[in-house]
This record gives C-alpha cells, sequence and structure tokens, in this order.
C-alpha cells in the first residue's frame, strides 16, 4: 500500500478543517494534496510575525531575536530575507539560518531587530535584502581586547584577566567600568551547626573570547572562564553579551556549572559587579529600583525634600523628577548654607529572598546602621544609579522567582559607585547542596532496589551530588545619558522581566512541517471542542500550581512536581521519587507542543522557564556523568539513575529553533556525543549478577528511552549543520534498528559507538511502558517524514500496532505476548499513527477507544468539573488529587497527536 508523506498528511488535514470537521478515512489518508506553496508565492505574500505578549512592548530596550520555520524544499540555502511593518515601514533585520532540510533547503531562519525602529504591532518577514541600519553594530576583534560599538555605547572587553567588561562607554562619558563576576566561598553550612563559616572571595577570570556574530544588527560576545582565588580555579562560568545597532543595553546571559564539594564548597554569594563613575553634586545622584509592576522608588543619594526648611519648589521638583536641580546661588540660602549637615546615603540595598517578599535598606555607608526604606512582594529586578550627566541600569530576569537575589548599590556618595547584581544573595545564608538523607543504611543494591519500592526514589552512596549540574540567568544593562524619568524605569523593567519576543503563528509554524504531528486548535466539532476545552483546562490548573505551591527558588524555579498526596492535600515534595518532576514522561514536550498549537504567551513562558531549569539542572555538564540527567526526585540531582532520557535534546529544540538561543545551542551540541556516557555508567548495574566490562563496540542500549535521547540530539546536529559523524550514527542505527529481528520490539541491542549501528543481543521480546513516552514518538515521525526509510517505518508500525494489540497478535509476529503494559492511553497515539500510515479504519476507531478509555490518563467520562481556578489558586484542593502531572502530560500528548492523525472519529 502506498505510503503518504506526514507533512502532506497534515497539509490535507488542515486543509479540511478550515473547511468543517476533521473527519478520517483510508480514502482521505490517501488523497492528493496541494503542496505548499515554492519560495516565490511563499515569500512574495510574506510570513505575519507579531509580538508574543500581543501589542507592541512599549520600547524595546534590548532588541529581539525569534525564529521563523519555512516548509522542506521552499526555501534555498542563500535566500536573503526584509521585513517590514504591516504599515510599510523597513526595519533593519539580520538574519542567519539555524537548520536546513535534508535538501539543503531552509528549515528554521533566525531573524535579529534593535530599538533603532519603535516597536510594531505586527511586521511581515519578505524575500529581498534588508534594510540597512542607521548605525550597524559594528565589532573589532583585536589581539587583547574586543570593542563593540552599536552606535550609541562603544564597551571594551578584555580577552584575559579578571574583567568582564573594562568599560562601557556613552559618547565621551565612561558609564560604567571594571565589570567582574564574583563569588563568595564558605568552607561550611555556618554558625547553625557550629562551624566558623570561613569566606573567601573567587573573581571570574576570562581564559576565552569568541566573537560570534558582527553586525550588522546584532553582535554577540562569547566569555568563557572559571572563578579563582589564589591557586584554586572552580565555577566555570559562560557569559554572552548581546549587543543591538542602535541601542544603550546589553543583553547578558551567565551561566555556571557547580564543581565543586557539596560537603565543604558553599556558595555564600554569586553575582556581577561593575564600577559607575559617579558626577555632579551629592543632590543630583540618584537611585532607581523597580518594584512589583510599574512602581518606581525614587531616592536621591543628598535628599532635598522633607526639610525643615524648603530650597524652592523648582529645586524640589527637579529632584525629585532625576533632573538636574537650579544652581544652588538660586536656593534658598537656608538649605544652600547648611547642604553639607544633611546625611548622603551612599549605599542602597534590595533583598528578595523569598518569592513573596523584597526590603530596601540604605545607609551612609560602612560602619553603620543600614534604615528600612520600603519593603513589598515581588521587584521587578531593575536598579539604576547615576545623574543627570549619565548613569547605569541593571536587571535581572526571573528576579523573585530565582530567589534569594540581591541588588546593591555601594559608595554612591564617592567617586564612584559599586554595583552589584547578586544570583544568590550573601544575605540568604550559604547554598546547601548536600544530599538530603544519610542513605538510611541503604548500603548494598538490594536494600536500595527495596527502598525504591517504598519510596520509589533510586537511592545509591555518591550518587547524589550536584558536581556537573548548572545554572543559566538573563541579565541586561543600560548605559543611559541621564537618570530615566520614572515611565522610562518602568520600560526597562518591563523588558527586564518579560524580553519582547517575535513569533509565527502556529498556522505558519504547522504548515512548515516541524516538531511532527500536530495541528493548531480546532473546535469545529464538539468531539474536538471537548477535548481542546480540557487540554486548556490541564494547563492552567498547573500553570497556576506553580504559583500557589511557590515552586520557586534559584535551582528548582521551572519545574513542577510528580504526584499529589491526596491525604495531605500536598505535593509529594517530600517522597522519593514523587517530587520535583526532571522531564519525567516528557513534561516539557507537552507544554511545547500546547504553545505549538495555542500560540498562548502563557504555554511558552512555562515550557521556556522548564526548559531554562531541565537543560542546565536536572543534567550533568562535568564530569562522569556529563550529559545525563537525573530522574525526578526530592533534589533534582539526588536520585542515582542517570539517564539520556532526562538529558533529552528533544526537550530543548523547541526553544532553540524558536529564539535561535546561543546557550540552548550549545547544550543540543554537547548531546551529541553522549552516547560515550554508556562506558563509564552501567545502568543495569542493580540487577546484573556479572561484573560489568562496557565494549564499546558492543554496548547494551535500549531502543526506546536511550536511543530516542541520543537520535534527537544527532537530528538536531544534523538539521543545524553540523558534525557529519552525527547524520552518520542517525542513519546507521536507523538502518540496523529495522535489520534487527523484531525491530523496536526487542527492546534493545548492542550498539558500536564508532558508527552507531546495532546488532541483536540475547533478548527477542522487551516491551516496556516506558519505552516510548521519552521523545520516542516525536523522533520516529520526524525520522520517517525526513527520510522515507521504508524498513524503519515497517519496524516503527510493528510497535504501534502490537503495544495495545492483543496477545494473539503480538504472539503471532514476535513469537512473544507483551503481557500487561501500562500507560496505554498514552500509547493510543502510536495506534493512531500506525492507522493513519497503513490507511486502516479499524486502527483508527481502536485509537480513540484507547484514548476514552483513560489507562494510566483520564477515561473519556471523567469529571474535572470541581477543580475551579480562580487567580493564581485553585479552590476544594481535596479535588486535585484527581489531575497528576505525568497523567496531564501524556493525556496532552495523545490527545494533540491523534487530533493531528485520525481527526475525531471515534
Amino acid at each position: 500500500m502506498a505510503m503518504m508523506s506526514r507533512r502532506n498528511l497534515l497539509l490535507s488535514a488542515a486543509a479540511v478543517g478550515a473547511a468543517g470537521q476533521i473527519g478520517w478515512s483510508s480514502k482521505q489518508a490517501h488523497a492528493e494534496v496541494t503542496r505548499p506553496a515554492r519560495a516565490s508565492g511563499l515569500l512574495q505574500d510574506g510570513v505575519q510575525l507579531t509580538w508574543l505578549e500581543g501589542g507592541a512592548p512599549r520600547q524595546l530596550a534590548g532588541g529581539s531575536t525569534w525564529g521563523v520555520a519555512w516548509p522542506k524544499g521552499t526555501v534555498p540555502k542563500e535566500q536573503a530575507f526584509a521585513l517590514r511593518t504591516a504599515a510599510g515601514l523597513q526595519v533593519p533585520v539580520q538574519t542567519w539560518a539555524t537548520a536546513y532540510w535534508p535538501d539543503g533547503s531552509l528549515k528554521w531562519t533566525a531573524h535579529a531587530i534593535g530599538p533603532e525602529v519603535p516597536p510594531a504591532e505586527q511586521y511581515v518577514l519578505t524575500a529581498g535584502a534588508s534594510a540597512a541600519p542607521a548605525t550597524a553594530v559594528t565589532v573589532k576583534d583585536g589581539r587583547n581586547e574586543v570593542e563593540v560599538d552599536t552606535g550609541v555605547i562603544r564597551c571594551r572587553i578584555p580577552k584575559k584577566g579578571d574583567q568582564l567588561v573594562s568599560s562601557i562607554r556613552r559618547g565621551d562619558t565612561e558609564i560604567a567600568r571594571g565589570g567582574e563576576l564574583v563569588c563568595l566561598r564558605q568552607d561550611d553550612p555556618g554558625d547553625d551547626e557550629g562551624g566558623s563559616g570561613k569566606t573567601e572571595k573567587f573573581t571570574g577570570r576570562t581564559g576565552k573570547v569568541t566573537v560570534e556574530q558582527s553586525g550588522p544588527v546584532r553582535a554577540v560576545v562569547k566569555i568563557e572562564g572559571e572563578h579563582r582565588h589564589g591557586n584554586r580555579s572552580w565555577l566555570p562560568f559562560t557569559v554572552r553579551l548581546y549587543f543591538y545597532a542602535g541601542g544603550d543595553g546589553i543583553r547578558a546571559v551567565h551561566s555556571f556549572v557547580y564543581d565543586g564539594d557539596a560537603n565543604e564548597d558553599f556558595i555564600r554569594g554569586l553575582g556581577i559587579r561593575f564600577e559607575v563613575p559617579m558626577r555632579d553634586e551629592l543632590y543630583n545622584r540618584h537611585v532607581r529600583f523597580a518594584g512589583p509592576g510599574d512602581g518606581v522608588l525614587s531616592e536621591a543619594v543628598r535628599g532635598i525634600t522633607g526639610l525643615r526648611r524648603d530650597p524652592g519648589a523648582a529645586v524640589r521638583q527637579a529632584q525629585v523628577a532625576g533632573q538636574a536641580t537650579p544652581p544652588v546661588e538660586t536656593w534658598d540660602t537656608r538649605v544652600s548654607s547648611r547642604l553639607h549637615l544633611i546625611p548622603a546615603f551612599g549605599d542602597y540595598s534590595l533583598r528578595q529572598l523569598s518569592a513573596d517578599g523584597f526590603q530596601i535598606r540604605k545607609r551612609t555607608k560602612a560602619g553603620h546602621s543600614w534604615i528600612p526604606v520600603d519593603a513589598g512582594g515581588r521587584a521587578s529586578g531593575l536598579g539604576y544609579v547615576g545623574s543627570p550627566s549619565g548613569g547605569f541600569a541593571f536587571g535581572m530576569r526571573n528576579f523573585w522567582q530565582l530567589h534569594p537575589t540581591q541588588l546593591d548599590i555601594r559608595g554612591a556618595a564617592g567617586d564612584k559607585a559599586e554595583v552589584t547584581v547578586w544570583l544568590w544573595s550573601p544575605e540568604a545564608g550559604p547554598m546547601d547542596l548536600r544530599f538530603y538523607h544519610d542513605g538510611l543504611g541503604q548500603d548494598t543494591y538490594a536494600e536500595q532496589l527495596e527502598g525504591l519500592e517504598i519510596t520509589y526514589e533510586d537511592y545509591e552512596p555518591g550518587f547524589g551530588t550536584p558536581y556537573g549540574i548548572a545554572r543559566t540567568t538573563e541579565l541586561m544593562f543600560w548605559a543611559l545619558e541621564a537618570t530615566p524619568a520614572a515611565a522610562r524605569v518602568a520600560e526597562l523593567a518591563a523588558a527586564v522581566r518579560t524580553p519582547p519576543l517575535v513569533v509565527a503563528p502556529p498556522a505558519h509554524l504547522h504548515a512548515a512541517g516541524v516538531f511532527g504531528d500536530w495541528v493548531p486548535v480546532d473546535r469545529s466539532s464538539p468531539a474536538k471542542a471537548l477535548i481542546e476545552d480540557r487540554l486548556d483546562l490541564l494547563f492552567d490548573y498547573h500553570n497556576k500550581q506553580v504559583d500557589q505551591r511557590s515552586w520557586y527558588g534559584f535551582w528548582d524555579y521551572g519545574d513542577i512536581m510528580h504526584s499529589y498526596d491526596e491525604d495531605r492535600h500536598v505535593w509529594r515534595y517530600d517522597v522519593g521519587g514523587y517530587a520535583w518532576d526532571n522531564s519525567e514522561l516528557s513534561t516539557d514536550l507537552w507544554l511545547w507542543y500546547h504553545y505549538l498549537r495555542t500560540g498562548r504567551a502563557e504555554a511558552f513562558r512555562f515550557a521556556e522557564a522548564m526548559t531554562r531549569h531541565t537543560g542546565e539542572v536536572d543534567v550533568y555538564h562535568l564530569g562522569e556523568w556529563r550529559d545525563l540527567g537525573t530522574r525526578h526526585g526530592v533534589q533534582h540531582w539526588g536520585d542515582s539513575a542517570k539517564q539520556a532520557r532526562i538529558s533529552n535534546a528533544g526537550y530543548r529544540r523547541f526553544l532553540y529553533f524558536l529564539t535561535a538561543d546561543e546557550r540552548i545551542g550549545d547544550l543540543l551540541h554537547d548531546l551529541v556525543d553522549s552516547d560515550k556516557a554508556f562506558l563509564v555508567l552501567d545502568p543495569l548495574r542493580k540487577l546484573r549478577t556479572e561484573p560489568y566490562e562496557p565494549d564499546p563496540h558492543a554496548l547494551l542500549v535500549s531502543t526506546g528511552t536511550d536511543w530516542s535521547g541520543l537520535a534527537l540530539a544527532w537530528l538536531t546536529e544534523w538539521e543545524r549543520g553540523g558534525d557529519p559523524v552525527a547524520k552518520e550514527k542517525l542513519l546507521n542505527s536507523m538502518r540496523t534498528i529495522a535489520a534487527m529481528p523484531n525491530g523496536f520490539v526487542r527492546g534493545s541491542g548492542l550498539y558500536d559507538i564508532d558508527d552507531g549501528t546495532f546488532r541483536p543481543d540475547d533478548t527477542a521480546v522487551s516491551v516496556g511502558s516506558l519505552s516510548a513516552v521519552f521523545g520516542l514518538v516525536e523522533v520516529c515521525s520526524e525520522l520517517i517524514g525526513l527520510t522515507g526509510d521504508e524498513a524503519f517505518t515497517r519496524a516503527w508500525l510493528q510497535y504501534c500496532r502490537l503495544y495495545n494489540g492483543t496477545a494473539e497478535e503480538q504472539r503471532a509476529e514476535t513469537g512473544q505476548s507483551f503481557g500487561s503494559q501500562n500507560l496505554r492511553q498514552a500509547h493510543s497515539r502510536l495506534t493512531a499513527y500506525a492507522a493513519v500510515k497503513l490507511g486502516d479504519d479499524d486502527l483508527a476507531a481502536r485509537a480513540w477507544r484507547e484514548f476514552d478509555t483513560g489507562h494510566a490518563g483520564y477515561p473519556k467520562n471523567h469529571t474535572f468539573e470541581s477543580v475551579r481556578i480562580e487567580g493564581s489558586k485553585v479552590l476544594k484542593p481535596v479535588d486535585e488529587a484527581n489531575l497528576s502531572t505525568n497523567a496531564s502530560a501524556q493525556y496532552g500528548l495523545a490527545a494533540i497527536q491523534c487530533l493531528a492523525l485520525i481527526g475525531d472519529k471515534r
């Protein structure tokens, strides 16, 4: 029977859905459909683009970079692009390719615009030469330093030494200098355990500087190094600095890896610091902090309001506005003659030690007490110090979500102020990464397996280490020509909180045929509307649980919990493997597909935060377990199961292609050789009876959770035009998996790390419920669409048909029954895929029966009415036991793919 390509199938479904209800039949599945328009037609009309949050940002304070997908064969590799507003104004745009189809045509492109042109509500991306910026950003890559000039500011970046940035100038005025990374290390947890708490200061030392982009609209400089004190270096870091033509801001993406001993290397403070030269009189020096929303705290170093004597209304109004005051000679002399008697407050501090409370304090100088200034709930994470002749604004994204954080200004009453953005506040106490229990006597594998039976935690001595975990933080810095007005401070704070992002609509992304089997939201029939409503409810519920349960904090933000405790009415935060989710059963995929279908900003931001977390905190970036992730648990790094199913590249590539984020690109590239981890860690060590002697030419690797992670990393590297070995291993593994007797049903094979080939092991049939729920479904669909490999397709379709098939069907084809399998609702999408590929109406009907039965998920008649969501709170907590993260994720993925593949026919 002839097979239809996945992309044509989806486009056919979309076309039928536009006219009415999507039905399904084998005849429709094999009908000829109109292929996507060629490049000339597609790009002549242009792609309509909008802002993720809708409308237009108040100001594009830090530029914007985004990704656009293209259908296979429609856009040539060398295509140039132009951007205009909906009103026809040409906008300077910088373009580069981020992925290619196998035929060499463009699959994904990235585009960047700066603040030179005021942002519009809508843009149109077309073929053609881009408008040139009025002043292009330029980069001088010298022997000792890199200098970047945006046309507004100039930044000098040394290639060696302790300074991250040596100077930032606006015109002839030096706004900031001596930028450095700071780490405070403490040798024990502190006084609560009787320790001395000796503290050492480490400073970031640059080892390598790379210019990754040099304009004309966007420039990127990558800085790599380690923190150093005396003879010791630790905490390797990567900082990328982003510059845009015509901009006065610098975006910084800071990543570090923890490589200490959790029992004696306690981070007491971690931050980035600048010196800010102070000019003008003390009464013309200003401090600003952004509070919640558009609230702004406005202070002067030497205040002249509220005094016993009045300097004059014009003087007071100017100071409050941050403008230069009238000449002091014009003031009331009863004030001007006594200025030296008014205290000058040179030190300010805003600390956010929890998600729900910040405090602002100030003091005159060191050696004197702090006095409280203000307090509130959730600060925006933006500060400023300067005067009417120039100043420095600094901000941290997700400031309260990533608590404990702090913004410090020191010495503003002197010749220079010191500004520090603390990613970990030194006032919060030391960062404690030690394992949370003493092992409970689980010294043998047998005892550890017993522990797994009761707490679902897979414990093993020495495996609960944070050595190699990482964290990424986004920051913004501005060199301003004067103290900003309150409205300008609010604009900058908004850019810090929610960086503006241009997006393509779901219909365009879907028509491009990227990310496998999904379709935009469709409520054209009652059955589909019911499923769409459920998908929205499940997303809204888990999204709001983040705030209700305060799933925030430096190491925790972005993840959600695994399972609910219906007796205590809390999530099982302290019960072994039931606590943090760590991507279990592909929560990340569910959230990204929800965004692709709906285009909702809340879905994107939820998935973005999860990707930032799961790609950094849940994965090892150094050490013997590098490129492996850690299974779900009370601590993100605590479980002894270190697996490729958690470090899966499939969870990261959405964010990379939608935003062209270079840090995510690094993480994806790192995973290309993650197969080496099988040489150092035996995943079956607790079950073996013989010593593990890994053979690089015969490693026992599963064709499910292991291979899906490897294949998605190889696929992404191939798409990006990277190491050709990735393509070779991917195609070789596909070919040899298909050639093994029973193919995917075998469950594993002997893998050759040199060329990616598999050969059979001694197990003829080994089917597990987890094999296909960590990206295997998605990668197989994409690979079949990309390559058309018929043997691989047959092997995958066999697995899809038989997983939920009868024991008789399984025995007839493979010689053995699969037994009682779990997660049958999740696997209904496999049945649906086989139905479409084979044009089998009976399989299509069976897929919906499997989905509606809801085994290990939510059945068709399950009621959600009692779960009422108001604001950030979910009422009637007893009913929350009806919902779980894993069931929601797998229901969501099954529903999305069944709707995409077989419509809503029951």
